[in-house]
């Protein structure tokens, strides 16, 4: 970050008084505009009295806090014009919507984005009419906002995306905004210590601004309440150095708030350079701002008898009768006009120009700077031949590998690869190595600014491998992390990613409309790698055991969501490189980490996870018999050796009986066509499914997502899916699968007891199966161990 530059000042060392006036008609004229979206119709520039019919019927939005994000972003604009910065800011309050769309017309930059919403009196009643209005924009920072990173549809994650967006940025400045109420989520409290994976030599910097205005919806907000020194020993506690800026005159504050930044910048500066000339002796103690001023600031000051500006009143609608109330209406223009909009806009509607003195130009301003619309940078990702990393297949299910830790190999490659560029991240709650993934150990080490002591391993102030105990805060630095133009991975026990619901909900949501938005360019997939999957945490226990996130996922968005299930190591390493390769999808891959039987090699691999779902003929009795007579299906690993272990039981033991085995690696393959971009039509599932046979679908979770996908195929009533059904406890790893009748003796017994014909024959055969289960409860419950015609099982078919 550049040293600061001389600029006008003042005898006593402040910004000169023009300045300071300009400064004010920049937050006067963006309040205006933000007050405008909320009420205004028609008549945008109250050049006549205001009427019934210039309201909006419906109003919606957020008044309360637009005043204080209007006065960050005219004061961020001051300090990136002067000191030539490269920043941006992640707007934490994000139902302040109003306040970003203005301070992006006022800089020009949404009028080169929606050239239709000019910066002129036509453009300004588009932007006041399209606010909260059908067919036009949310109420919210969205992706629809230029210059923005953060959904702000949900609170709680906006300090997390910008230490994401900071980390291998080193030139970057993310600005902060954090609101009162958001400071109360468990994820913002967990963000705080983000500075402690903060590289100041290779990461840019983080500037929190948090925002009291006292109020949440309808109560005060915690931190506002807590006495100063308090708060101040919280966040000194946290590793920063507070800065404050409070007031409710609005010159004052002006003046605080351009010191403060100045002394901030400052700081980082001199913090930055340090460390980049000298080297790093201990942990930087950031700044940070508190800024106090009242919800609602230049709004009505009391409505209806009862007091609004300072109070929860202003927080989202301060007058809400307008249209019916006279005197709301009266209130409502006297408010307006206090703006002095004819000082800001001339005659056509176009901002004046001194009160655009202090905003930057050209990709310098908050709403046009690249990093965010991070697909601008992006660059493809260097991802190796996957040769090097495959391992043998000779026949099926002969040897056996540990899936993510051949994954691992080649995830230490593209780290290694990726060394000069530093563009691609592992992040994990604690769980790289017990994931199988330490091969990243060989190419970079763990983010870590604390101390190290001589029995910790592999920790390094530049390590691009980002583990911290909380979830929210590897999901929000990965977020900021492709949001601004870069690559990877989650990695998480199955089980707990469950934490992440509500964050995946809202990149979901982006992505979806980011894709809609021909300027937003495509960005780096967010790819979650889940294992210490259920049915391998036999020894954990009942807390550990929930494969359910990937039903969460599938209600979601179709263009935007896959979830593959690969069965092996070569399946998972071909996988790996498409979703690590693509764009704009939230790609989820369930895959184990204990050894695990190899059934493909390579090639059959890549042909496999091509198709996303096929039959496996080598496994099969179908022997060109047209169709079977039973289908024995599988997604996921677990119930992959099952199914093929079952049909090496029938093979044996009912040769005459038509088997088809199939294999489904990409779960979106089982919805329609119409409903999925990789749905198969009609045709293709019942070639594959039969449109009559009995399916017996061993899947890896919940059984009621395999019929959901399926229930409008013509084979449904057909289809009996086992699965997991929450029986789970600490106990041995066949067991889990005994338990909830995902066994290959209970899918026998399903082929037998649903296929025609054989209930009757082969009851000798069920009975076997029957034995064989209670044998296996009474060997575990004595030995504490799998029966050896279990756990030394192998395909021979």
């Amino acid at each position: 970050m550049p040293d600061a530059p001389t600029t006008p000042g003042s005898p006593n060392g402040g910004l000169a008084d023009d300045r300071i006036r300009a400064l004010d008609a920049h937050w006067r004229a963006a309040n205006y505009l933000a007050a405008g979206q909320i009420y205004l119709l028609a008549n945008p520039l109250l050049t006549e009295p205001l009427r019934p019919d210039h309201i909006k019927p419906r109003l919606l939005g957020h008044w309360g806090t637009s005043p204080g994000l209007n006065l960050v972003h005219t004061h961020l604009n001051r300090v990136i014009k002067d000191r030539d910065l490269d920043a941006i800011c992640v707007w934490g309050p994000g139902h302040g919507g109003p306040a970003v769309l203005a301070g992006s017309w006022l800089d020009g930059s949404y009028s080169e984005v929606y050239p239709d919403v000019s910066r002129d009196a036509a453009g300004m009643a588009r932007l006041f009419r399209q606010f909260s209005f059908p067919g036009g924009v949310p109420s919210h920072v969205a992706p629809e906002t230029p210059g923005s990173i953060h959904e702000g549809g949900e609170l709680g994650y906006s300090l997390a995306h910008a230490y994401g967006a900071a980390l291998d940025n080193p030139g970057l400045l993310v600005a902060c905004v954090i609101g009162d109420g958001e400071a109360e989520t468990g994820p913002l409290a967990g963000s705080w210590h983000a500075n402690k994976f903060l590289d100041p030599v290779h990461d840019g910097a983080v500037l929190p601004i948090l925002h009291l205005n006292g109020y949440k919806i309808a109560n005060p907000t915690v931190l506002a309440r807590l006495p100063g020194p308090e708060l101040d020993d919280l966040l000194r506690g946290y590793g920063h150095e507070p800065i404050h800026v409070a007031g409710d005159e609005p010159l004052e504050v002006h003046r605080a708030m351009a010191h403060a930044l100045d002394e901030a910048l400052d700081r980082i500066a001199l913090l930055q350079r340090t460390a980049r000339e000298e080297g790093i002796a201990e942990r930087p103690r950031w700044p940070v701002i508190v800024l106090r001023t009242p919800k609602g600031w230049t709004g009505p000051e009391e409505v209806d008898g009862l007091p609004v500006a300072g109070t929860w009143r202003a927080h989202q609608v301060p007058l809400p009768g307008v249209r019916e109330n006279p005197e709301h209406l009266r209130q409502l223009e006297r408010w307006l006009r206090s703006y002095r909009p004819e000082e800001l806009f001339d005659a056509d509607g176009r901002p004046r120009p001194h009160l655009l003195a202090e905003v930057p130009e050209g990709d310098r301003r908050l709403g046009a700077n690249p990093h965010a619309n991070g697909g601008l940078l992006l660059h493809s990702l260097p991802v190796p031949d996957l040769e090097r990393y495959a391992v043998p297949v000779d026949k099926p299910g002969a040897t056996l590998h540990e899936p993510t830790r051949v994954l691992g190999g080649l995830l230490e490659k593209v780290t290694e690869d990726t060394a000069d560029r530093r563009d691609f991240r592992v992040v994990g709650p604690d769980e790289t190595a017990s994931n199988r993934l330490e091969g990243l150990y060989r190419a970079t080490g763990k983010a870590w600014q604390e101390s190290v002591l001589p029995t910790d391993e592999h920790l390094s102030r530049s390590g691009r491998v980002m583990e911290v105990l909380s979830e929210h805060l590897c999901q929000g630095w990965l977020e900021g992390y492709l949001l601004t133009g870069r690559h990877g991975l989650f990695s998480c026990y199955e089980a707990f990613v469950h934490i992440v619901d509500s964050m995946v909900n809202q990149h979901i949501k982006w992505l979806k409309v980011s894709r809609a938005l021909p300027w937003r360019r495509p960005v780096a997939s967010l790819n979650y790698l889940l294992t210490s999957h259920v049915w391998r945490q036999d020894h954990n226990g009942f807390s550990h055991q929930d494969p359910g996130f990937v039903d969460h996922v599938l209600n979601k968005s179709p263009e935007v969501v896959r979830v593959y299930l690969p069965p092996d190591a070569n399946t998972l390493l071909s996988v790996a490189d498409h979703v690590l390769r693509s764009r704009d999808y939230v790609n989820v891959v369930v895959a184990g980490k204990q050894p695990c039987f190899d059934w493909l090699d390579l090639d059959q691999a890549r042909a496999h996870c091509a198709r996303g779902a096929g039959t496996w003929e080598w496994a099969g009795t179908e022997n060109g018999a047209g169709e079977p007579d039973v289908v024995l299906a599988a997604a996921g690993d677990v119930p992959t050796q099952e199914v093929i272990a079952a049909a090496g039981i029938l093979r044996r033991h009912l040769p005459d009986v038509a088997v088809r085995v199939v294999n489904v690696v990409d779960m979106t393959r089982l919805l329609p066509k119409e409903e999925h971009p990789h749905g198969m039509t009609d045709h293709e599932f019942d070639a594959l499914f039969t449109r009559d046979r009995p399916v017996i679908f061993a899947y890896h979770g919940y059984p009621w997502l395999v019929h959901r996908l399926s229930y409008r195929r013509a084979v449904h009533p057909n289809l009996h899916v086992r699965g997991y059904k929450e029986m789970g406890t600490t106990t041995t790893p066949f067991d889990m699968v005994v338990r909830n009748d995902l066994d290959r003796y209970r899918l026998v017994m399903d082929v037998i007891d649903r296929t025609p014909g054989l209930a009757v024959r082969a009851t000798a055969v069920r009975q076997r199966m029957q034995d064989a289960r209670t044998r296996h409860q009474a060997w575990i419950r004595e030995h504490g161990t799998d029966m050896p015609e279990v756990a030394e099982w192998s395909w021979t078919g």
